[in-house]
C-alpha cells in the first residue's frame, strides 16, 4: 500500500491536475494506494504525524512544492522509519533540483514504484524562542536562515507575482522580482555568528553589514540560487553562507552569479561548514525554513537531527 500526501493547491492548483493524471496511472497498473489532501497551511505536518504513527505506513509520497515537503518532514515522528518519495510541482523545487529528481510527474512516479537508488539524507532543525510561549523547533530539508533570503520567502508567499508566474510555468521568476524589491528596501545590520564543529570547537564571527545568513543542507535555495555549491545533504554537516559588506548595486550585479555558484569567490561572501550554527542579529529579522515563514527573530540556532531519512532517487 502506497500512501500519498498531496497538496492540491500547489502551483496555482496544478497539484490537483497532476494528481488526477497520476491516479489514472495507479489504477491502470492496479497499484494499491491511499491518498490524503492538504487543506490548509501546516495541515501536511499534522497528516504526516498521524499517518506515520500507523506502523503500516513505511513509504510516504509527497506531491507538492518545497513548502509541502517541509511540512511533511516536520511532522514525521521518527525519520529513520520512513522511506520518502517526492513528486515536485512547486515554484522553486530546490530540493528536487539539488537531489536530481525528475520534474516529470509520471517519471517520478515510475521511479517511486520501482526504485533502484536511494539516498540517506540529513534533516536540519531550526530552534528559536517565541515570546510568551515555549522553545520552538522546526525542521528543514533545504535551508533555513534570517535576513534578506527569508524576507524574499516571506514576501513571495503573499505576492501576486508568484501566482502570475506560476500560471506561466515561470514560478522561479517571482523570487527574482521579489529579491530585487527586498534588496533595495532592506538595511543590512550587525550580526554575530557562532559555529560549532563536530569536534566541539566553537568559532565566533562578528559582521557589521549583513544582508543574510543561512544554514543549508542542499546546494540551492530561492528558485535555483546555488548559495552553497559544495553542500552535501548526507555528510552530517551544515553549510553556512553569510553575505555582508556589499553596496546594494554591487550586490545586485553579483546576485546572478549565484545561479552558477560563482559568487563564492567574492570578498564579502563567507562560507563555512559546521555541526551547529547560531545567528544573532542586532534587530529582529525575517526567518524561514525551506522558504516557509517563521517569525521575526533576533536569534536562531540551526543543527541536524541525529536520524537520517531515506529518499527514493530513481
Amino acid at each position: 500500500m502506497y500512501t500519498f500526501l498531496v497538496n492540491p493547491a500547489s502551483r496555482s492548483s496544478l497539484g490537483k491536475k497532476v494528481w488526477h493524471t497520476l491516479e489514472e496511472q495507479l489504477k491502470e497498473k492496479e497499484v494499491p494506494y491511499q491518498v490524503f489532501f492538504t487543506k490548509y497551511q501546516r495541515n501536511a505536518t499534522k497528516l504526516a504525524a498521524h499517518l506515520c504513527n500507523d506502523l503500516s505506513v513505511k513509504t510516504l509520497i509527497v506531491l507538492g512544492g518545497d513548502g509541502t515537503l517541509n511540512e511533511v518532514i516536520d511532522g514525521i515522528p521518527k525519520l529513520s522509519d520512513i522511506t520518502l518519495g517526492y513528486i515536485p510541482i512547486g515554484s522553486s523545487n530546490d530540493f528536487a533540483r539539488s537531489m536530481g529528481l525528475s520534474k516529470d510527474p509520471i517519471k517520478a512516479l515510475s521511479h517511486i514504484l520501482e526504485p533502484t537508488r536511494f539516498a540517506y539524507l540529513n534533516v536540519g532543525v531550526t530552534e528559536y524562542d517565541v515570546e510568551g510561549s515555549s522553545h520552538h523547533r522546526r525542521r528543514f530539508a533545504v535551508s533555513s536562515g534570517l535576513g534578506f533570503d527569508a524576507g524574499v520567502c516571506h514576501q513571495v508567499i503573499v505576492s501576486p507575482l508568484k501566482r502570475f508566474f506560476n500560471k506561466l510555468h515561470l514560478g522561479k521568476l517571482s523570487y527574482v522580482g521579489v529579491a530585487l524589491f527586498q534588496l533595495f528596501t532592506m538595511t543590512p545590520d550587525e550580526m554575530h555568528i557562532e559555529l560549532t564543529a563536530p569536534s566541539g570547537e566553537t568559532k565566533s564571527f562578528a559582521y557589521d553589514r549583513v544582508y543574510f545568513a543561512a544554514a543549508m543542507n542542499q546546494r540551492t535555495e530561492g528558485g535555483g540560487f546555488r548559495f552553497c555549491p559544495k553542500s552535501n545533504p548526507s555528510d552530517d554537516l551544515l553549510d553556512v553562507i553569510v553575505v555582508e559588506g556589499f553596496k546594494k548595486l554591487v550586490l545586485l550585479m553579483l546576485l546572478p552569479t549565484a545561479f552558477k555558484g560563482w559568487h563564492v569567490i567574492f570578498k564579502g561572501i563567507h562560507t563555512f561548514q559546521c555541526e551547529k550554527a547560531t545567528f544573532t542579529s542586532k534587530k529582529p529579522l525575517p526567518v524561514h525554513t525551506d522558504g516557509e515563514p517563521v517569525y521575526l527573530k533576533r536569534e536562531i540556532t540551526c543543527s541536524l537531527e541525529p536520524e537520517k531519512i531515506r529518499l527514493i532517487l530513481s
